[in-house]
C-alpha cells in the first residue's frame, strides 16, 4: 500500500475554456479521482450593474491527484480537458503544500475565496467613479452588508458626507 501512496500526486489538468467545472464532475465521478477546484468569489460590476460572481481562481485549470502510471491516459483524454500540464517530458507534479495552502485560503466554502478588501470608518480612500472621481475621502462607517460606505469628502477646505457603493472608492 505504501508504495503505491507514494506515486500518487497532485497535477494541474488543462481545460477547454469555461469546462473545468464538467472536467473535475468527470474526474471525481467517473474516474473516482481526487480533484481540487479553486474558485474566486468576487463582485464585479457587469454592464454598470454590480454583481457577486463566482469564477475559476486559475481559468482553464484544475488540480487533480492521481497515479500517473495508471490513470494519466484517462486524465489526458477525459472529456473537455486539453493536456495535463508538463514539465519538460513528463506531467509537472504540484507539491502537497501547495494545495494546502490554497485549501486553508478557501476555507471550508466548497473552494472558493472570497475577497473583500475590508474598509474601516478612518481609512483614507480615493473616488474611483462618478462626478467625484479622484478625490480624497475618509470612511465614516460602513453599513451592514458591507456593500455601501458613508465617506466624508475633503474638498475646499469644507466637508461633504455622502454614502456610495464601496466599489466606487479604493484605499489611498
Amino acid at each position: 500500500v505504501s508504495f503505491f501512496l507514494l506515486r500518487v500526486n497532485w497535477y494541474c489538468v488543462h481545460t477547454k475554456p469555461q469546462k473545468e467545472a464538467q472536467v473535475a464532475a468527470y474526474l471525481k465521478d467517473t474516474l473516482n479521482l481526487e480533484t481540487y477546484y479553486p474558485r474566486l468569489r468576487e463582485y464585479r460590476t457587469i454592464r454598470r450593474v454590480r454583481k457577486l460572481v463566482t469564477a475559476p481562481l486559475f481559468p482553464r485549470y484544475l488540480f487533480c491527484r492521481f497515479d500517473s502510471s495508471r490513470d494519466y491516459r484517462s486524465v489526458r483524454y477525459a472529456p473537455d480537458a486539453i493536456d495535463v500540464v508538463h514539465g519538460g517530458s513528463k506531467p509537472a507534479i504540484v507539491q502537497d503544500p501547495l494545495i494546502e495552502e490554497l485549501k486553508k485560503w478557501a476555507g471550508e466554502a466548497f473552494d472558493i475565496i472570497a475577497i473583500k478588501p475590508p474598509l474601516r470608518a478612518g481609512d483614507q480612500v480615493q473616488v474611483t467613479e462618478g462626478p467625484l472621481q479622484g478625490l480624497p475621502a475618509t470612511i465614516l462607517h460602513t453599513s451592514e452588508d458591507q456593500e455601501r460606505v458613508s465617506i466624508l469628502l475633503s474638498f475646499l477646505q469644507c466637508g461633504a458626507q455622502m454614502v456610495v457603493n464601496r466599489t466606487q472608492v479604493r484605499p489611498l
